[in-house]
């Protein structure tokens, strides 16, 4: 089944919003998210209803099929696999393989990917803390928890980042914050989740509630 890059990045929103919201996904979400008009959006479902890839009823939102999720791991993979090469190999920073991996996510060769996975070692994350599914769909869980929702003081280390845009990861990198360090956390507002961090060298941050509901930490002793 001839399958286009258009319905691909369909498949992969899709699949980005029910992990999120943990269920169906609205017509209307999937439009914000994607940035087209909901029209559009609806004549998009119905082609991949078609095509068995989702679950879809008008009014009643819309759920990846056992086949389309197969479908939106393999582009997952693909692209987290490549993010890793372009930074790792060809030393891109963190906020520009984003979307150069959109464009090498669409390519079909298995085998390839297969050596690509191998030639890096078989990573588990991707720069941004995303975990990398393997060549049989499963991903390392983590129990990363977003620094805004942290109830308590104490050591955590930075795991993940879930905005992936050039204007967040270039504001964290002014920070001098990045995947893997180690910071204590020493104060999170209970009026608006602002927190107060100090790093490793003994930088202190403050973060805004925004800033910290994409930076998730796991807790250290």
């Amino acid at each position: 089944m001839q399958i286009s890059d258009t319905e691909e990045n369909y498949i992969k929103a899709i699949f980005a919003l029910q992990m999120q919201e943990q269920g169906e996904v609205s017509t209307n979400r999937l439009s914000g998210h994607l940035l087209n008009r909901a029209a559009s959006v609806t004549d998009m479902l119905k082609r991949l209803s078609e095509k068995k890839l989702i679950h879809y009823e008008k009014y009643k939102g819309v759920s990846l099929s056992a086949k389309g999720y197969r479908l939106a791991v393999n582009i997952v993979r693909k692209h987290r696999l490549w993010e890793v090469f372009l930074k790792e190999k060809l030393h891109f920073k963190w906020d520009e393989v984003h979307d150069i991996a959109e464009q090498l996510e669409h390519i079909q060769s298995e085998e390839l990917v297969s050596r690509l996975d191998k030639y890096l070692g078989y990573p588990k994350f991707d720069p941004h803390g995303d975990p990398i599914p393997d060549k049989d769909g499963l991903m390392q869980k983590n129990q990363a928890i977003a620094l805004a929702r942290v109830d308590r003081k104490g050591n955590y280390r930075i795991a993940r980042v879930t905005d992936h845009s050039r204007p967040f990861l270039n504001y964290i990198t002014e920070l001098g914050l990045k995947i893997g360090d180690l910071v204590r956390v020493e104060e999170v507002n209970a009026y608006d989740a602002s927190c107060k961090l100090k790093t490793a060298d003994g930088q202190t941050i403050f973060l805004s509630q925004k800033a910290g509901t994409n930076i998730l930490v796991e807790q250290r002793r």
